[in-house]
């Protein structure tokens, strides 16, 4: 019997909100910690350790997306499921209690590892509940939860610590967390796993040897050295290595058939696209508003929040146009967004208003909201069950990846042409961000500061619409058919 033949699933829209109390536990913590960590370097100290607190996060759970992804194949995806989420909240809760950003770090890291089951494991839970042809539609429920994450975390943060201890904003994590488990404990069931397959321990190894390189790399590469180079040729043969032992093994941790299908393919290779064009705004456009334009931290806020508005938008419409047309025209229609968008960062100048940055975010994030809906549902229904998980987490991964790399590119391109437009100023980003610093230089001096940053956040911009391009070209690789066929 096929899976668009299979009868609903009892309790499918309790499942769908467990799923979706889940990912919102996830994606708010990002928002939610960003808004509170002055109010904790205050308390913890350890100011030069800040971007740790963000990176180790990012690191640990990228690691760990594909191998939870490998063993809710192989183990079942409730059970991976909750040993994911109670990873998460015990790392949640150990934040609460750091006596020191040392340790605040280390806690995190735990935290990123149980992160990492959670995001692969509910998109590939809601697609074994829902047929092929209705998980398109289903999606966008899901994407909103980023929305409602972008705006409910800077203001629920906000409101602890001005009124609770810090803690509180990692603690708020264990009731939301519980009752996502409860509730899939008690309405999800799935079929007893046959499968005799181990996991390739070997093979895991070695991709985490080499995705942690890489990032650890990619993350230090605002300032290169000795140290940046030898993790990045450790990370390159690693990677090596990897490819030759996934060629042979019995058992290899990313089936044969991701590097088969040209759809599969086109999913991780798109996502890496979205991944690495979504931080020519995330990390830059705050910049823009900020240093050129003069603006808030809440003017920046609220411009970037337009992306997250867009994007379940634009996740739910493609749901619809994939039914009526096909894959591969809902996926070149999003990139075209995506060109357009990045195109629009172009046109930004030191006299734009933040309507003008908002609805340039709102563009560029309808273009991501329908291009990686569209490669995720295209992957998850050309998968079959027994490798959906694997397949569904190559896909968060590929993401993370992508976001790793845009923002180390995009940084270099960045400090490259402030290095060669001003190369008497250290840190001119820096100096233009502060209002004391920022009235010292004088109408002329800002004018001509603002104007080369400007200048050299230009280049970012094009290299996202480089980027983004590259997106319209992997889509074409997508099936002209629709879910369902």
């Amino acid at each position: 019997m096929s899976e668009s033949t299979h009868e609903p699933v009892a309790g499918r829209p309790l499942i769908l909100i467990a799923c979706m109390l889940a990912m919102f536990m996830a994606a708010i913590e990002v928002t939610i910690v960003a808004t509170a960590m002055p109010t904790i370097v205050a308390e913890l100290g350890g100011f030069a350790q800040f971007s740790w607190v963000f990176s180790i996060y990012l690191l640990t759970q990228a690691v760990s997306v594909p191998i939870y992804g490998r063993l809710a194949d192989i183990w079942g995806r409730k059970r991976v499921f909750f040993i994911g989420t109670s990873l998460f909240l015990l790392g949640s809760v150990l934040c609460g209690f750091a006596p020191g950003m040392q340790w605040l770090i280390l806690f995190r890291a735990v935290q990123g590892l149980g992160a990492g089951a959670i995001m692969p494991l509910t998109a590939t839970i809601v697609a074994d509940v829902y047929r092929p042809e209705e998980r398109a539609s289903i999606q966008g429920w899901l994407s909103s939860v980023w929305g409602v994450s972008a705006i409910v975390g800077p203001l629920s943060g906000a409101w602890i610590v001005q009124h609770l201890n810090w803690a509180a904003i990692f603690w708020v994590n264990v009731p939301i967390g519980i009752v996502s488990m409860l509730m899939l404990a008690r309405w999800f069931s799935e079929p007893g796993h046959h499968q005799q397959q181990r996991l390739n321990l070997a093979g895991s190894g070695l991709m985490m040897l080499s995705v942690t390189a890489l990032l650890a790399a990619l993350l230090q590469a605002q300032e290169p050295g000795w140290w940046s180079l030898c993790l990045f040729v450790l990370a390159a043969l690693a990677g090596w290595a990897l490819v030759r032992h996934e060629k042979h093994a019995p058992e290899p941790l990313f089936p044969h058939a991701i590097w088969q299908s040209r759809t599969l393919l086109a999913g991780n290779m798109g996502n890496l696209a979205i991944g690495a064009a979504m931080m020519g705004i995330s990390a830059f456009l705050p910049t823009w508003i900020q240093g050129v334009n003069g603006g808030t931290p809440l003017q920046a806020g609220s411009a970037l929040a337009m992306m997250s508005i867009g994007w379940p938008l634009a996740s739910t419409f493609s749901g619809r146009l994939m039914h009526r047309t096909s894959y591969r025209f809902t996926a070149q229609t999003g990139s075209l967004l995506l060109i357009i968008g990045t195109g629009l960062l172009l046109l930004l100048n030191s006299h734009s208003s933040i309507f003008q940055s908002g609805l340039t975010a709102f563009v560029i994030g309808s273009g991501m909201g329908m291009t990686s809906t569209t490669f995720l549902i295209s992957v998850q229904n050309s998968a079959h069950h027994s490798i959906r998980g694997i397949c569904t987490a190559s896909i968060m991964f590929s993401r993370l990846l992508g976001s790793a790399l845009g923002t180390a590119v995009m940084g270099a391109v960045l400090n490259y042409n402030l290095l060669i437009r001003l190369p008497d100023r250290q840190d001119p980003v820096q100096q233009v961000m502060s209002h004391a610093e920022r009235a010292a230089m004088g109408a002329q001096g800002l004018a001509e500061v603002t104007g080369q940053i400007a200048a050299s956040l230009h280049w970012v911009f094009a290299v996202s619409v480089i980027i983004a391009t590259a997106s319209l070209i992997v889509s074409r690789a997508l099936p002209v058919k629709r879910p369902g066929d």
